[in-house]
């Protein structure tokens, strides 16, 4: 699991008519664990930039539905 997704595990109650999911993950962003951003970070091309949405490189976070498959796996 990547660094910027995290887990954790919901209360079930036994009088739940659905059945239960046991583990739920959420998705922080990497802003969130930069303090302050610091001076010469690498950058994308402008177009690379364009489809990213970001122009520093450790501010990209893509984001993969649930039942999508992440790049390079298969």
């Amino acid at each position: 699991m990547s660094q910027f997704y995290r887990k954790y595990h919901p209360y079930i109650s036994p009088n739940d008519p659905c059945p239960p999911i046991k583990t739920k993950v959420y998705s922080t962003p990497p802003n969130l664990f930069m303090g302050f951003q610091p001076p010469h970070l690498p950058q994308f091309s402008p177009m690379e930039a364009l489809r990213a949405g970001t122009l520093w490189k450790a501010f990209y976070d893509p984001y993969y539905g649930p039942h999508e498959k992440k790049a390079g796996d298969t």
